[in-house]
């Protein structure tokens, strides 16, 4: 257990606009936020041993909503999401918060172009059905919410790093 505990101030909820995907892609860009700064400062090696029985590190949660994000907004197809908790061993917390903030960041290129929140999510490929943008970004927000408190307690656990 780490003796120092730091703790950062919690950044409050976001003010979004009003319109619902204003609110929902503030409250999805929160997380986002959140799940990355997790793993930025995180120390080595830490940041990639296993906290709990299941094998999950931080690493390995940035990497799985990498892959999530990919998915849902890009139409990656991911064959083996059990693989996508797995942190490559030559890869540092650099490389995979670069790689979750590029595919963020090309996600929300495709959100750029939604305005109804009932329409599919435009996708490259049309070899599968999109979801709607409501439910993709609702969805979104389920997933790194829950993967975000994985990561509080295994930051806590780490290095006694606690607040967003």
């Amino acid at each position: 257990m780490p003796s120092a505990r730091r703790r950062r101030s919690d950044t409050p909820p976001p003010r979004t606009g009003d319109s619902e995907i204003e609110v929902l892609r503030g409250f999805l860009d929160y997380l986002r936020h959140s799940v990355a700064a997790k793993v930025e400062d995180a120390p080595e090696p830490g940041i990639r041993t296993a906290a709990v029985p299941s094998g999950t590190n931080l690493l390995g949660l940035l990497g799985h909503l990498t892959h999530v994000e990919r998915s849902m907004f890009l139409g990656d197809r991911v064959t083996d999401w059990q693989a996508t908790f797995h942190a490559v061993p030559q890869d540092s917390a650099a490389d995979v918060v670069a790689r979750y903030r590029t595919a963020v960041e090309q996600a929300d290129t495709v959100l750029d172009r939604c305005t109804d929140a009932g329409a599919p999510v435009p996708r490259p490929r049309s070899d599968r059905p999109a979801p709607s943008v409501r439910w993709a970004l609702t969805h979104m927000i389920e997933e790194t919410g829950r993967h975000a408190g994985h990561m509080d307690i295994i930051r806590e656990l780490l290095d006694g790093a606690t607040g967003r």
